[in-house]
């Protein structure tokens, strides 16, 4: 016996006949595996987005919001898909919806 015998095992003839046929056990584990994926990464970032949904619904004039980008300011008008962000005296800004990460307790920015 070599070392090669050692680490590449020796291939056997199989015997004549049908070859086996796939039974349940091959498809446990893809079901397995996508209902993992499912419970791991699928249901928690839908659970996100709904989250973030909801808080956007929730946004009125005058709370204190951060975006994305990390801008914070105070929302000055809420339109259909853009709200108008005011980050200093008399700078507005005006960004989609979807850009608003946060929304921050009131006094967040006066203390800051």
């Amino acid at each position: 016996m070599s070392l090669i015998d050692l680490v590449i095992p020796a291939a056997h003839a199989q015997a004549a006949g049908a070859p086996p046929s796939p039974g349940i056990s091959t498809l446990i584990l893809p079901i397995v595996l996508v209902g993992v994926m499912y419970f791991l990464m699928i249901r928690p970032q839908m659970k996100r987005a709904k989250e973030h949904r909801a808080m956007l619904e929730k946004l009125s004039r005058g709370d204190e919001v951060l975006t994305n980008g990390g801008v914070a300011g105070v929302v000055a008008d809420i339109g259909e898909n853009f709200i108008t962000v005011e980050v200093a005296d008399g700078v507005k800004l005006r960004i989609q919806k979807g850009a608003i990460s946060n929304v921050l307790p009131k006094g967040t920015l006066k203390s800051a």
